[in-house]
């Protein structure tokens, strides 16, 4: 027993102590964000100034598979960009097998009519999925600028106005712009996403570019010159995100990226549990995969250590959530260690270092998220309810990610599965029934977790041993929260298929 307890102190030890240091680069991107974000934006204003009359050829990259639902609203958005119409042509990448073909082959007849130059582009097979499609495009673009956008965006009508003059700099290959969220106050879930997505994309991605380290383009809403592709080798599918993997290396190819924080693109969260962990598997899964191909380059590279250092911790991103899961699993044994090992007792107060690593976060993401709650009333109140719900659901994701870091680490490769949207109303007969018997599973499967993480934290109160309270009471909560979501996601899709079975 006493050695099964050691064990489990040491391995809560090292997993902690990686998210210490995680929490501590979280720091260093805060202070490069507060302290340069001026003189970032006026470097930003002046490459804009420099290049205000520069208009060369754009292609815009659609690349779309089974979209029904937002396929028109995106392709309406783009061929309505306020760019000379000679300058600009919009190509569909289009691996459909649904009725998403017929929707942009009516768009394609409007718009033509239109005077937009816009096409269609079908390959005889999905090969390499996204990145297949992106590479297979790239051949047949008449411009030397690429814009790329996924599905469910809706970019306003000056996005290349805003973005494409900062290319009059030669050196510059990608150019970045901010995720906005149409439907932020959809659920309980929406939020939650939107809290993170912010601090990535106004804390870590101006903190980044504003220190001069890489960072990455997010796979859509943004724009690269031809050339920075093609020398980095081009689109590759051997990762689930293509895009953090070209980003590296075309950065190992001295291009220069510019992230605009103030220039959004609005686009729709994953409204179900279900899309949600979809997508979290694909970009988890994928920074793990990109780690192990690109990280090696990187150490072996000319750049500086602080660059390095970044992109190391950069790429390891998404271990924290198996070192959090790691660290929830073996802290349970240690509420025994004041009875089995009383001179080992003080290290019940070990767990405090996570009320630490909490403080920290709180303040990076109300720095991120303060305009959103400014205009609310009881702003910090509220802030401080969906800061706990955001990262309780974190916390309990890292069970779901952790397997996906794993298997990035050391498993199979996988098929690159799109993030649904608007999913619900295509749940009907036996395809319901697979999503119920799924749905019963993930439930148990949070019960167990909630009432085990639960019952420690009522321990913990009993025997006055506080260390691990805020700790466990988060998983607990998160859990409680997953059962919450999966619950009206399976109300919502019942009430869509009954509408659907009436109509």
């Amino acid at each position: 027993m006493k050695f099964f307890l050691v064990t489990s102190l040491i391995i809560y030890t090292v997993a902690t102590l990686f998210i210490f240091l995680y929490t501590f680069i979280q720091v260093h991107l805060l202070y490069s964000y507060l302290s340069s974000k001026t003189k970032q934006q006026l470097r930003i204003k002046t490459s804009a100034e420099m290049g205000k009359n520069n208009r060369p050829f754009v292609s815009v990259q659609l690349p779309m598979y089974n979209e029904p639902y937002v396929c028109k609203r995106l392709i309406d958005a783009v061929c309505n960009f306020d760019y000379p119409l000679e300058n600009f042509e919009v190509q569909i990448l289009d691996d459909s097998n649904d009725e998403t073909s017929v929707i942009i082959d009516n768009c394609i007849v409007f718009w033509r009519q239109k005077g937009i130059d816009i096409t269609v582009v079908r390959r005889p097979q999905r090969t390499g999925f996204k990145a297949g499609a992106l590479k297979y495009g790239l051949t047949l673009i008449k411009g030397d600028f690429v814009a790329v956008f996924d599905a469910d965006f809706i970019p306003a009508t000056d996005f290349l106005l805003k973005t494409i003059p900062h290319f009059c700099n030669p050196k510059i290959g990608m150019v970045q712009t901010r995720w906005g969220h149409i439907n932020r106050d959809y659920s309980v879930l929406t939020r939650c996403q939107s809290f993170w997505l912010e601090n990535h994309f106004k804390i870590e991605q101006t903190g980044r570019n504003s220190m001069g380290v890489f960072f990455n383009f997010n796979g859509t809403a943004g724009v690269w010159r031809k050339q920075a592709i093609l020398d980095a080798g081009n689109w590759q599918e051997d990762t689930l995100t293509e895009d953090l993997d070209l980003s590296y290396r075309s950065q190992l190819k001295s291009w220069l990226f510019l992230y605009l924080e103030d220039v959004v693109a609005p686009a729709e969260l994953p409204p179900t549990l279900d899309a949600f962990k979809t997508q979290q598997f694909r970009w988890v899964k994928g920074g793990a995969e990109v780690a192990k191909k690109i990280i090696p380059a990187i150490l072996k590279s000319q750049v500086s250590a602080k660059v390095k250092w970044h992109a190391v911790s950069h790429l390891l991103n998404s271990s924290v959530y198996l070192m959090l899961a790691i660290s929830a699993i073996f802290s349970l044994p240690l509420l025994l260690i004041k009875q089995t090992i009383p001179a080992l007792a003080v290290v019940l107060n070990i767990g405090l270092v996570f009320n630490l690593n909490f403080v920290v976060l709180s303040i990076t993401y109300y720095i991120a998220n303060r305009e959103y709650f400014i205009k609310k009333t009881f702003k910090l109140l509220r802030f401080i309810g969906w800061q706990q719900m955001y990262l309780s659901m974190s916390m309990a994701m890292s069970f779901y990610n952790a397997r996906a870091v794993l298997l990035g680490f050391f498993g199979e490769r996988t098929a690159f599965v799109r993030t649904p949207k608007f999913n619900a109303e295509n749940v009907g007969g036996t395809s319901f029934k697979r999503f119920e018997k799924s749905s019963f599973l993930s439930i148990f499967f949070n019960s167990v977790l909630f009432i085990l993480f639960a019952s420690a934290f009522a321990y913990e109160i009993l025997k006055q041993n506080f260390g691990f309270l805020l700790f466990h009471g988060s998983m607990a909560f998160g859990f409680l929260l997953l059962i919450y979501m999966k619950l009206i996601d399976i109300r919502k899709i019942k009430m869509a298929t009954t509408i659907k079975a009436k109509m």
